[in-house]
């Protein structure tokens, strides 16, 4: 499951604001906070599927292992390496 401090992380990569990321996912502002809150409140999970498929539309792919979680944010084109 996506933690809120992902969802925050992921945020933070893209340079979104709340009100961004709620308007792209088509959730309340509330809603979203929720998620975003440190205190596990709960959450619909049509809310937090609307919110990763948003941020993962935007370049957002979200890990998880056995050593932790984490965001990493991927770009359409690959890098070109100067020769």
């Amino acid at each position: 499951m996506i933690t809120s401090r992902q969802v925050r992380a992921a945020r933070a990569l893209l340079g979104w604001t709340q009100e961004m990321l709620a308007d792209k996912a088509l959730i309340a502002l509330t809603a979203l906070k929720r998620l975003e809150s440190e205190n596990d409140l709960p959450v619909r999970e049509d809310t937090r599927h609307q919110a990763v498929k948003a941020l993962e539309a935007a370049g957002i792919v979200f890990l998880d292992s056995e050593r932790g979680q984490g965001v990493l944010l991927v770009s359409d084109s690959p890098s070109k390496e100067p020769k």
